[in-house]
């Protein structure tokens, strides 16, 4: 490939990637106009994103294996196709069942593109230079959907329906595939291995009885979850290529990190669901201006992304701006969990919206690399691999709890009014903050203090 050809393919990874992220995001904003319109309860508007959630984040692992496998090309279109395709169905979805599974479709087809497109970009550029200018764009793209997807969204919301906000993924998809084919080079041969399947079916299971268990209340459910994540453990320990390999954890760092990444998923996983749900149905705010409010926070995190975390953590290490971080979060949503009924933007959200974007920023990059510390080169892509399942579990898990919980104290406290809610919606907001103290207390007393120079790509 010309170096021209390799920044297309590059360009066309990002685009691919981009649709993902903003799929994250730009349902958040939606919610109350979904549930409004399929007739969605508190508790059960949860699976509209765990649905995606726990798919997305239970075969990334089997996603990049899939792609060593048989092709990293003909996966990323095919995980494209298939994200696309659910998309379509989630647009015209016009009931609650239908919704849901089409949103775990698009967690599957999500988990292929994303696990493969950073092993792609890798692989097509070898000069430290040229990577590390790619893995800057790759990361602003990721951090920077955020934002474009919060407006998007209340956009899209405001201006025709919540349908769009799955339907603009079409033209997308299409234009990817398109430009995947044109100028992706085909793979050679794929490797020859054995495929983890069994881990990946009782890692998924075992998350969905919890979740569902949370959320319903059944507690047969969460006595089958646990026995599936027990046998998940047993087959991990004893198969030759195991989705996730256990001895990984014996690593301190990598340990700390997991834990510490996925308390903090919890927390702002159930920041944007619940805030979204503040803004839009006791605050009256409309779909797109709930798209402005969350704006700053996500500015913050895309600046943080393209420069301002490396930069802190040259001077200053990983334990600080981790802890400090995440410290700053629990403070925006401790704000959050006093905000009134009839709160003001510039006194009440706003600064909430403010700490969490520096204290993510600044956290978040930190925390990956933490994991990353001290894993040998050869193993960096399974220990990432493991790290964003954990974030993805940790946040599917942490909303599944955090939701049911505000559902219950609204009705404890007298049903659907909005004192009522606003005093459910605090008590999810306190324990999310309390998720993040917990996640920096960990990670100042159990990380190292020490500063490596490989933390930064010359």
């Amino acid at each position: 490939m010309t170096r021209r050809q390799t920044w297309l393919a590059f360009w066309m990874l990002c685009t691919g990637e981009l649709m993902i992220v903003l799929d994250t995001t730009v349902v958040n904003v939606a919610l109350p106009s979904i549930r409004q319109d399929l007739g969605f309860s508190e508790s059960s508007l949860v699976w509209v994103v765990n649905a995606y959630m726990l798919t997305y984040g239970g075969f990334l692992l089997l996603g990049g294996r899939l792609g060593d496998l048989y092709g990293r090309r003909r996966l990323f279109i095919g995980g494209t196709a298939l994200f696309t395709v659910a998309s379509l169905a989630c647009g015209l979805a016009g009931s609650q069942a239908l919704l849901v599974v089409a949103r775990a479709v698009q967690g599957l087809g999500g988990a292929v593109v994303s696990s493969i497109a950073l092993s792609i970009i890798m692989n097509l550029f070898t000069e430290t230079a040229e990577r590390a200018k790619a893995m800057g764009i790759y990361g602003f793209v990721c951090a920077g959907g955020g934002s474009l997807g919060v407006l998007l969204g209340g956009a899209l919301t405001s201006a025709l329906s919540w349908h769009w906000v799955f339907l603009i993924n079409l033209p997308i998809g299409a234009a990817v595939m398109a430009a995947c084919a044109a100028f992706l080079a085909r793979d050679g041969e794929g490797e020859n291995g054995p495929l983890d399947v069994a881990g990946a079916v009782l890692i998924t299971a075992a998350l969905l009885f919890a979740v569902y268990g949370i959320v319903n209340g059944p507690r047969l459910l969460l006595v089958a979850a646990a026995a599936l994540l027990a046998v998940f453990l047993v087959v991990e320990s004893r198969v030759r290529h195991p989705l996730m390999p256990l001895r990984l954890f014996r690593l301190r760092s990598l340990a700390v990190g997991n834990v510490v990444g996925a308390l903090w998923a919890a927390a702002m996983f159930a920041w944007f669901f619940i805030a979204a749900l503040y803004l839009q149905v006791v605050l009256g705010y409309d779909a797109f201006q709930v798209g402005l409010a969350f704006l700053p926070s996500n500015l913050i995190m895309a600046a943080f992304s393209i420069g301002l975390s490396a930069l802190v953590v040259m001077r200053f290490g990983l334990r600080g701006p981790i802890a400090i971080g995440l410290g700053l979060a629990a403070a925006g949503l401790a704000l959050f969990a006093v905000a009134p009924v009839n709160g003001e933007f510039w006194i009440h959200v706003l600064p909430g919206m403010l700490l969490l974007g520096i204290g993510c920023g600044l956290a978040l990059n930190p925390v990956m690399l933490a994991v990353m510390n001290d894993v040998a080169p050869s193993e960096s892509g399974l220990a990432s691999g493991v790290a964003n399942t954990s974030f993805m579990m940790g946040g599917a898990l942490g909303l599944a709890v955090l939701a049911s919980l505000a559902a219950a104290e609204a009705v404890d406290s007298g049903g659907a009014s909005l004192a009522a809610l606003t005093r459910g919606y605090h008590l999810a907001f306190a324990i999310g903050a309390i998720f993040a103290a917990v996640a920096a207390a960990l990670a100042w007393f159990m990380l190292s203090a020490e500063r490596k120079e490989s933390w930064v790509t010359p």
